[in-house]
């Protein structure tokens, strides 16, 4: 369930603007009320937890669907919402701009059935990452986990920096990206979750390579709160990980027809004139760890490519700044 997620530049102004909202603590009573973004035909883990009971005294507020982590996340640095979600290099990049935001919790990743690939058509010249310079490959946004993993692959199959300026990234919305690719809009398009797999059934694809044969299964993005929303609200934010750890836990040891059954029906009850017809594609949300908790190479990983790409200076940003897995039970093992 890669969620599919602009560009990983942000503007300092976050920082002055991160403490407004409405979902700030008044007094001593702390926020139970979460806004939040959604993500049109899909059941996100906090709305999966809600409908399993397992946020008590927590109400989530709807307030629209996004396509992008990135702007997920600055929507909840800035307090339009509360927590949002986005690859982990795209919130390593905020951070370093001085948002006061910290990872609470995994949400997606990649293993060998949930993962992202990078796919041209059957009968495409290309075979090796040097034949991509030149060429154009569909990505959803600029700046995050997809550039990141194709820069990545370029970089391991000896492409120079000079080279790999090259090959253009193009964003392409990720319900085109199979079209842009047949059509020859682009010649390598990125697809990943439920588009993969229907692309993949009407056949003429073949995969380049993927994210997870590069880096393994590997939790890819986190969601994140504000500093002080943690602050002032500890226990809400202990019931929220704690919830969406859960959701996370539930869908990780049922099976896959009682996952799609239960977000069908989440679908339906909540009334927002969508299709589910594509989460009977869902395989897996490709969280690597155990509910959803965060490992330290899921950070580091990506805090070593933005300094490669000089993105971010060395000590710019230190891991404890980045996450902690404080909230979720399944840090100590006590869930």
């Amino acid at each position: 369930m890669i969620k599919i997620k602009h560009a990983l530049s942000v503007l300092i102004v976050v920082t002055a603007l991160a403490a407004c909202g409405s979902a700030e603590a008044t007094g001593n009573a702390e926020v139970t009320e979460l806004r939040y973004q959604g993500s049109a035909g899909f059941v996100t883990f906090p709305e999966l937890a809600q409908e399993l009971g397992y946020l008590p005294g927590i109400k989530l507020t709807w307030v629209g669907d996004t396509t992008s982590g990135p702007q997920d996340i600055q929507s909840a640095a800035t307090g339009q919402t509360d927590f949002g979600g986005a690859f982990n290099g795209a919130i390593i990049k905020l951070k370093a701009a001085k948002s006061p935001i910290k990872a609470v919790i995994g949400y997606y990743g990649s293993d060998e059935k949930s993962f992202s690939g990078y796919y041209v058509t059957e009968n495409s010249p290309i075979r090796t990452a040097r034949d991509l310079i030149g060429k154009k490959i569909g990505v959803n946004t600029l700046g995050a986990h997809h550039e990141a993993v194709i820069k990545e692959y370029l970089k391991r199959e000896g492409l120079t920096p000079e080279e790999i300026k090259q090959v253009e990234l193009v964003v392409v919305p990720p319900v085109n990206t199979e079209q842009a690719v047949r059509q020859g809009q682009v010649e390598v398009g990125t697809l990943g979750g439920i588009l993969k797999d229907k692309a993949l059934e009407r056949g003429g694809l073949r995969p380049l390579f993927t994210d997870v044969g590069l880096f393994g299964p590997f939790t890819a993005g986190s969601v994140v709160l504000r500093e002080d929303f943690i602050a002032k609200n500890p226990t809400t934010v202990k019931t929220f990980v704690a919830g969406f750890a859960k959701a996370v836990e539930w869908t990780q040891t049922h099976s896959k027809e009682e996952v799609v059954a239960k977000f069908k029906e989440i679908i339906a009850k909540r009334g927002r004139n969508e299709d589910a017809a594509a989460v009977q594609y869902w395989k897996g949300s490709g969280v690597a760890g155990k509910g959803g908790v965060i490992a330290d190479r899921e950070f580091q990983t990506w805090i070593d490519w933005l300094q490669r790409e000089g993105e971010i200076q060395p000590g710019q940003v230190k891991l404890a700044d980045l996450f902690t897995n404080e909230f979720n039970p399944h840090a100590n093992g006590s869930a």
